[in-house]
């Protein structure tokens, strides 16, 4: 490439071999760094944000290679010129792409060249006749005919960079695409400076032309990604704030007194109290619910649906309100428990579910219950705790038809029934949670109220901090 030196200021020194190498040894390991780490976070998976961090190692990758070629470039300096062509201050000869150079390798993007205003000639570089699909067998370019190679929207940003340069000796240092022979649209990015003659006018103009196709297909997958992260995230806290809203509609955090209009020997003293995850994008499907009934009975009920989000705390809506519904009308528990699995049964989308069903007659203190996959209640008689021994139940929603049992106790004044959801005690299995409830019940034979109670199991086991919500709900019968 002819000297980029103008007539008005000196050329810069080009940095010694040895401070050059030490830059691509540096330059090299890096490369070697992050690749390693690329492969090493390399997945398959859909999340927006593994997709992002991919793009961003390409790019760092894509620069690198750039760096490491540019400097290389730097240490070997220019091209020797042909031996016709020493001394005579002709034009270099332009030699074809060297055997074994891909046309879409490193090596053929940045290309060089110069236009002489007072001659008209052009002279390019190899290199920028690949970049920009030319023949190097025909003649380069000159100024007036270059923009017949740019996308027409394109070629007034071309035109003003090389006025700009001509007329007023601005720097050129802008891209522009252009369509190759091929018919594919490549991006260069050009930057050039005018030549001044002896006499201080603009005898010519070099540039270097530099194909970032690559590298600017690298920031857009970037640009693409964080932006489909960041609606990806705006997404799930809309989602979040969504099923916050509806579980507080079904359940308000605050609600622990649950006053029936029923007072007297036998009815319910009751409380009941939600336990968040320890993280808010957790929020799924666990209920816990008291019903005065239309003939006196007391309809109590906890759950859980499988899955967390607002589909799934909408389903538990949708099933709390059936729950209610069905006990409204006269079902008993092992019949409300089959219709139940088939109402989930018949949603769109399939969800698996547990819940424990009883119904409490005042009158009789008789307690009917049922339950499908969950915990069966726990009794609490004079200061000792048991398991209720459970009728026949399945999951709801896991098989289609399914049967239910149904069992009966008779309670006695003073006793205390507790029923909770998985996740109650937690970091601790099913049998391990079972032991610990159970050793509450000399606390629970101290304790005036539910509310008491429901206030001794939030300080044993914690209101936060769990990996998954939990429901407790504790009844109490009067004396």
């Amino acid at each position: 490439m002819p000297s980029h030196v103008s007539a008005d200021r000196p050329a810069a020194q080009p940095p010694g071999r040895g401070s050059v190498e030490a830059l691509i040894s540096q330059t090299r390991r890096l490369k070697g760094d992050v690749d390693a780490v690329r492969r090493d976070s390399r997945s398959e998976g859909a999340d927006p944000q593994e997709r992002w961090q991919r793009a961003l190692y390409d790019l760092a990758l894509h620069q690198l290679n750039d760096l490491d070629e540019h400097l290389a470039q730097l240490r070997d300096g220019p091209a020797p010129l042909p031996a016709a062509a020493e001394g005579d201050g002709s034009l270099p000869e332009l030699r074809p792409e060297p055997a074994g150079v891909a046309r879409e390798s490193l090596l053929s993007r940045v290309g060089s060249a110069e236009w002489n205003l007072l001659t008209d000639e052009a002279g390019w570089s190899g290199e920028l006749y690949q970049i920009l699909g030319r023949d190097p067998a025909t003649p380069a370019l000159t100024l007036d005919e270059l923009p017949s190679l740019v996308l027409d929207e394109d070629r007034s940003r071309l035109t003003s960079m090389v006025t700009d340069c001509l007329v007023d000796a601005k720097p050129i240092d802008g891209e522009f695409r252009v369509v190759r022979s091929d018919g594919h649209v490549r991006t260069v990015h050009m930057m050039g400076e005018p030549v001044l003659g002896g006499d201080g006018s603009t005898a010519s103009m070099w540039a270097v032309l530099r194909d970032v196709s690559e590298l600017r297909r690298s920031q857009r997958t970037v640009r693409e990604t964080h932006d489909s992260m960041q609606r990806h995230r705006r997404q799930a806290r809309t989602g979040q704030r969504l099923a916050a809203e509806l579980q507080e509609a079904v359940l308000p955090p605050g609600r622990s007194m649950l006053r029936l209009p029923g007072r007297g020997p036998g009815t319910l003293d009751l409380a009941g109290h939600h336990l968040p995850s320890g993280t808010d994008t957790l929020l799924g499907g666990d209920w816990y619910d008291a019903l005065e009934l239309a003939d006196g009975d007391t309809l109590l009920s906890v759950g859980d649906l499988t899955g967390h989000g607002v589909s799934v705390t909408s389903d538990m809506a949708m099933l709390l309100g059936a729950v209610r519904g069905m006990a409204m009308a006269g079902a008993q528990p092992a019949h409300l428990m089959s219709l139940l699995n088939q109402l989930l049964d018949a949603t769109v989308q399939p969800a698996l579910g547990s819940a424990v069903c009883c119904r409490y007659r005042p009158a009789t203190r008789t307690l009917t219950w049922a339950q499908a996959g969950h915990p069966a209640p726990l009794l609490y008689r004079g200061g000792t705790g048991c398991v209720l021994s459970a009728p026949d139940g399945v999951l709801l929603g896991a098989t289609s038809g399914a049967g239910y049992g149904q069992a009966e106790v008779t309670l006695e004044p003073g006793d205390l029934l507790l029923l909770g959801t998985d996740g109650l005690v937690p970091g601790h299995g099913r049998a391990d949670s079972l032991d610990r409830l159970l050793g509450l019940a000399p606390r629970f034979g101290t304790a005036d109220t539910a509310q008491d109670c429901v206030r001794a199991v939030v300080e044993e086991f914690g209101e936060n901090g769990r990996e998954d919500e939990a429901c407790v709900l504790i009844a109490k019968v009067s004396e």
